[in-house]
C-alpha cells in the first residue's frame, strides 16, 4: 500500500476517475457540492497548504482515495474516502483514513469534521465511529435527508 501526495500530473486523472466511481457508487447526486466544478478544478481547494490530496495504490493500482480541505482556520473536513469494490477488505479505507488524520494533525488543524449518509455508508459510519468521530449538529444545509455530521478532536484522536 503506497499513499501518494497530488497537486498535478497525470495522477490527477486517476483522482478524478476515482472520484466519478464514488459519485456513481452514492446513488444520488452531488450537484449541492458543486461536483462537476471540484472535478474541473482538481487539486483546487484540496490543494496544499491547507488541504491534500491522496492517491492510494495497492500493487501498484490505483485503489481508492481521500481528500482533505479547510473550512474554518482551525477545522478540517474530510471528503472523498472512497476504496474500489475490487480493493476492499484490505483496511485500506481505515488506512486512508489514518493518514489524513495524521496530515490533518500535522498541518495544525484541531478538529475534522465529515459527512456521510446513513444507509448508503453504514461501513463507513463504523468506520468513522471506530476512529473517534461524534455526531454533530449540521454544519451545512444538506438535501440528503439522511446526512448524518460527524466530528473528530483532533487534539486527542489517536
Amino acid at each position: 500500500m503506497e499513499f501518494l501526495h497530488i497537486e498535478s500530473g497525470p495522477e490527477i486523472d486517476e483522482i478524478r476517475t476515482l472520484f466519478l466511481e464514488y459519485a456513481q457508487w452514492l446513488n444520488f447526486s452531488l450537484y449541492f457540492q458543486d461536483f462537476d466544478k471540484e472535478l474541473q478544478g482538481l487539486p483546487g481547494e484540496y490543494s496544499l497548504p491547507h488541504g491534500r490530496l491522496i492517491l492510494c495504490r495497492f500493487d501498484g493500482k490505483a485503489a481508492g482515495c481521500v481528500a482533505l480541505k479547510r473550512l474554518e482556520p482551525q477545522v478540517c473536513e474530510m471528503k472523498r474516502l472512497y476504496v474500489r469494490p475490487e480493493f476492499r477488505g484490505h483496511q485500506l479505507g481505515r488506512e486512508l483514513a489514518l493518514h489524513l488524520i495524521e496530515e490533518a494533525r500535522r498541518t495544525g488543524y484541531t478538529a475534522m469534521r465529515l459527512d456521510t449518509v446513513r444507509g448508503t455508508m453504514d461501513a463507513a459510519i463504523r468506520l468513522y465511529r471506530s476512529l473517534g468521530f461524534e455526531e454533530i449538529p449540521p454544519y451545512y444545509k444538506s438535501p440528503v435527508p439522511e446526512t448524518l455530521f460527524l466530528e473528530l478532536d483532533l487534539r486527542n484522536a489517536g
